[in-house]
């Protein structure tokens, strides 16, 4: 695991056929930005959606989001032109949907790179389909590209025949798969999003299950949700001052030279240590990002 994270609570599709839009969210608390030119950009409006997204990438004003760009799959009629325009936009990373193998990962990596892309442009893959979750090894590993997974479970579901459940039954084997590979891998990944927008608490619950689980944050589909899903992906404030503690407390017992650390009576390993510092930097990071945890 990265020992920098970066925050990735909250991640807000944005429809990039949608100016008004794409203005809005310059001014939203979430972490990642996705400007999506595929499941929210009628079939009639995908060119002018990219012309729609390079305006507001050229106007800026983001500041430190993680700016996402969601193509339309290369077995379309738009995957080929929206990776191409991909490779020149100012955006951290590309989304590819309903990915199914790690041939497709390299395919769009060789469009990526055939037509400029910096190296240092990621690739996530949206993981909604049986296929894409047996094969999320491979896919993870497919390309040093590849630096996350978004989770697809309405589509998933209904690949499943499957129900969305408050608990979430149905998709604990996809979910822990997706989970498995991604962590083998140093790869980030989000939570799927939830459907029903009026349902704040079951929303509230669904968030605490995704950090249950592990999942770096949610992703999302209205401004609404931010807030709730800001809160529960961040480090607590106990749990900040406790990793404090505990590193500090490592460092005093490595400099006596003891190899075996008690605080309040818990016994204190590398790991808990190496977690420690990752919920720190995490936390500094939403810090500098927005000004508060």
């Amino acid at each position: 695991m990265p020992a920098d994270p970066r925050p990735r609570r909250s991640a807000l599709y944005m429809p990039g056929s949608n100016p008004r839009a794409l203005e809005k969210a310059r001014d939203l608390p979430c972490d990642v930005i996705i400007m999506d030119l595929e499941d929210a950009v009628a079939p009639d409006a995908k060119e002018a959606a990219r012309e729609a997204v390079a305006a507001a990438l050229l106007t800026g004003g983001y500041g430190g989001r993680e700016l996402v760009l969601r193509v339309n799959g290369l077995d379309t009629a738009w995957g080929y032109a929206d990776l191409a325009f991909a490779a020149g936009q100012p955006v951290h990373a590309v989304l590819l949907p309903k990915v199914e193998s790690a041939d497709a990962v390299r395919r769009a990596d060789a469009v990526l790179t055939a037509h400029g892309a910096p190296d240092e442009l990621a690739l996530w893959c949206m993981m909604e389909t049986p296929r894409g979750v047996l094969a999320a090894t491979g896919i993870a590993g497919a390309s040093p590209r590849v630096a996350g997974f978004v989770m697809g479970t309405s589509d998933l579901a209904k690949d499943l025949h499957c129900l969305h459940t408050p608990d979430r039954l149905p998709f604990v084997t996809a979910l822990g798969l997706c989970l498995l590979a991604a962590r083998a891998h140093g790869l980030a990944i989000l939570d799927g999003v939830y459907l029903d927008l009026g349902d704040d608490e079951g929303f509230a619950a669904s968030c605490r299950q995704g950090v249950e689980f592990g999942f770096d944050g949610k992703s999302l589909i209205h401004p609404k949700t931010i807030a709730t899903a800001n809160a529960a992906f961040a480090p607590s404030e106990a749990a900040i001052a406790w990793a404090r503690r505990i590193t500090a407390a490592h460092a005093a017992a490595e400099a006596e030279g003891k190899g075996v650390l008690l605080v309040d009576g818990k016994l204190v390993e590398a790991l808990h240590v190496a977690e420690a510092k990752r919920l720190v930097a995490l936390a500094e990071r939403i810090q500098a990002l927005h000004g508060s945890a």
